[in-house]
């Protein structure tokens, strides 16, 4: 639904704090800007897991699987901002020295925890951006979108220094389930089993379950399913492989089951989503 708004639209600001009843893996062509304001969220990003505080930014670049888990208890309060990468190059008809993309092309996935200072400057500039598109008019929005660049230049300040230190998490579920996101990256197209986690983490594959289910809101083998079709969508794409040698590749023993899961997570079959999908080059 986003992506065919910002065909209209090329850049969606908003602050929620609504909870939905799901929050579904997802991925989108656009890049994302998301700021925490409150509440209790889990943000599950590909292979990453972060725990999320008040002031945390996160930059996604948009097709990579990523999806909240939140405690519908608290509020829950953030502000997003979708935008077009295309149309913001587009809008800036002076080339900038500075690459303002470059976060979400190099580091394409990272969460920069902001505080005291630059916590108040960012979310000044956030607050000021969504208070000129709100307005509707057309010099408003045009200033929100000068503004956001005056953003992306900050966000590319504060990306400056390599941002390689390992995410600590806060206690050892969070951590057992850090290895189980990164096994499945690295062997998502192999079978995957309880019993194998089991061998492979040297956990109870009991623990392993519910401590999955509890942080994620997600079991191991629907996030595993999610991360086949993700893959599977990329390759789709192509417009030239088989679409049953995809399915194999991916992890999926038969035809059918690849056919039937991958409508029940994308919404359509990989034929309809080929069609729709074709990068332009696989068609000439």
């Amino acid at each position: 639904m986003a992506d065919q708004i910002l065909m209209i639209q090329p850049v969606i600001i908003g602050t929620s704090s609504d909870h939905h009843n799901q929050y579904t893996y997802h991925t989108h062509s656009h890049y994302e800007i998301y700021y925490f304001r409150g509440g209790k969220c889990t943000y599950l990003i590909n292979d990453q897991i972060y725990i999320m505080e008040p002031g945390d930014l996160l930059l996604m670049h948009g097709m990579t699987l990523h999806r909240p888990h939140i405690d519908p208890v608290e509020p829950y309060i953030r502000t997003t901002i979708h935008f077009d990468p295309v149309f913001l190059q587009s809008f800036m008809h002076a080339p900038l020295k500075v690459n303002v993309l470059e976060p979400f092309q190099k580091l394409q996935n990272i969460r920069l925890q902001l505080r005291d200072e630059t916590k108040q400057e960012v979310e000044a500039s956030i607050d000021r951006i969504q208070q000129l598109y709100d307005l509707g008019d057309v010099v408003s929005i045009q200033r929100s979108h000068v503004l956001l660049l005056d953003l992306l230049l900050q966000i590319h300040n504060l990306c400056s220094t390599p941002l390689q230190a390992k995410t600590v998490l806060p206690s050892a579920r969070a951590e057992h389930v850090q290895r189980i996101i990164t096994f499945i990256e690295q062997h998502y197209a192999e079978e995957i089993t309880l019993e194998r986690l089991e061998s492979e983490l040297h956990l109870s594959k009991y623990y392993l379950a519910k401590i999955f289910k509890e942080i994620t809101g997600l079991t191991i083998f629907y996030y595993l399913m999610q991360r086949r079709v993700k893959q599977a969508k990329v390759e789709l794409m192509g417009g030239v492989r088989p679409i049953t040698d995809i399915g194999y590749e991916v992890g999926f023993k038969y035809p059918s089951h690849f056919s039937r899961a991958f409508k029940q997570h994308a919404g359509v079959t990989p034929e309809q989503y080929r069609k729709k999908n074709l990068f332009p080059s696989s068609s000439s």
